[in-house]
């Protein structure tokens, strides 16, 4: 399983990191667990509709953190990648904090993958 990254998506991990100390520790786990179960689970992802592209866009709604001590998944943490089951390979698009922002950037999706 090959994992890139967007640029932007370097920048929110570089900005948050500044706040949350272990998010870059937490997102490594994530990549491993990715790579080993990269298709929709709920209640932990589920795929984004209504984009009008092909691609298959997964958003990670429970992301166990170091930062938030004893609250497990609900850190409120959210990931946004593009899933290509084909060429056996993820694209990370976007990470931010709930209480920052309400939903993902579906400019920023379409503009990557549309």
């Amino acid at each position: 399983m090959i994992i890139n990254e967007l640029d932007e998506f370097r920048r929110d991990l570089k900005r948050l990191s500044k706040k949350y100390k272990s998010l870059p520790l937490d997102v490594d786990v994530l990549r491993k667990v990715l790579t080993v179960r990269p298709e929709v689970s709920p209640p932990f992802s589920y795929q984004i509709n209504n984009l009008g592209i092909d691609t298959c866009v997964i958003k990670v709604r429970k992301i166990a953190s170091k930062s938030f001590k004893g609250k497990g998944v609900n850190s409120g943490f959210r990931l946004v990648y593009a899933y290509f089951a084909d060429e056996d390979r993820i694209v990370l698009v976007e990470l931010y904090h709930k209480s920052m922002k309400e939903n993902e950037d579906r400019d920023r999706i379409l503009k990557n993958f549309s």
